[in-house]
């Protein structure tokens, strides 16, 4: 079994630890406020402490791998790899066809690279992690096909990733040791654009591979500047072309050749073992209200 959890190890230990220090907090004041019925409210507070732990055992993302000798390579595909894909939002002067064939693209590379970490970086003037890394591909997939373009006038800044890229290379690098991280910047340059360029700073070293890739033609792409960026992340520049079949060369992660694994993410049950006893609660206190009510209108009357 293995563990993958959403913070990084430190961050949850803190979190976990302030949540259990709540919860004997509320123990105390149970035993002070209980009387006869003490023994039902330990039992209440009981079952909604162990809600809180499954909750924290879910957020450690456990899991079960099964591993293959090689027919199940297709199923792995990507296995360690940190996949950031920074994303040209504006619009193009047709308006759509650039962030479509964009979606086509990313679409493709999730269903050739399923096992794969992805995070999405959003820009025109100014940058956003639309989302962050994680494995789960199956709620990122409806967040890149809703994806839409951003009217960013003439101050497209074909650089303006660089902050927000570089911070999650150097936190990807730190909570997963051992992977590979690989940058594919969807954009057309900026072409036109009359905000100032900015450049990519990334550490040596915490990039893998991945590409540049333009799209548009003529006025609608500035090439030079998607050189220059290929240059700086120190990967390949590749034009692309509506309807073009997309094909991505990642590299591979140390230790996944000829022997990959299927993923099985086991959070879901101590989530909804959590859900079920959190339900309980509430439908308990639902009732307690209930009958307070109509005590408290009892007496009035």
């Amino acid at each position: 079994m293995t563990f993958q959890p959403v913070l990084p190890w430190p961050i949850l230990a803190v979190v976990a630890g302030a949540l259990l220090l709540a919860r004997v907090v509320a123990l105390r004041q149970v035993l002070l406020s209980a009387g006869r019925r003490r023994g039902r409210a330990v039992l209440r507070w009981s079952g909604v402490t162990l809600a809180v732990l499954l909750l924290i055992a879910a957020t450690t993302r456990p899991a079960l791998y099964a591993h293959g000798n090689g027919q199940g390579a297709t199923a792995a595909a990507g296995a360690n790899l940190n996949v950031f894909l920074v994303v040209d939002r504006t619009a193009d002067a047709e308006g759509e066809p650039r962030i479509a064939g964009v979606r086509d693209d990313i679409a493709a590379l999730i269903k050739q690279y399923p096992a794969a970490r992805y995070a999405l970086i959003g820009f025109a003037s100014k940058a956003s992690l639309d989302w962050p890394l994680s494995e789960d591909v199956w709620s990122l997939r409806p967040t890149v096909a809703a994806l839409g373009t951003q009217d960013a006038s003439s101050g497209v800044n074909a650089g303006a990733a660089d902050n927000v890229l570089r911070y999650q290379l150097i936190q990807a690098t730190q909570q997963y040791p051992g992977s590979r991280n690989v940058v594919l910047y969807f954009g057309s340059g900026g072409p036109g654009s009359r905000a100032p360029q900015g450049d990519f700073n990334v550490m040596r070293g915490t990039v893998a591979g991945g590409a540049v890739l333009g799209y548009g033609g003529g006025e609608a792409i500035d090439e030079a500047e998607l050189h220059r960026i290929a240059a700086q992340l120190d990967v390949p520049f590749v034009h692309r072309e509506p309807g073009q079949p997309f094909r991505a060369g990642l590299p591979e992660a140390p230790g996944n050749a000829g022997d990959a694994a299927d993923r099985t993410e086991l959070y879901w049950l101590p989530a909804l073992l959590a859900a079920g006893l959190l339900l309980v609660e509430i439908y308990l206190s639902v009732r307690e209200f209930r009958r307070g009510r109509i005590a408290r209108r009892d007496l009035a009357s």
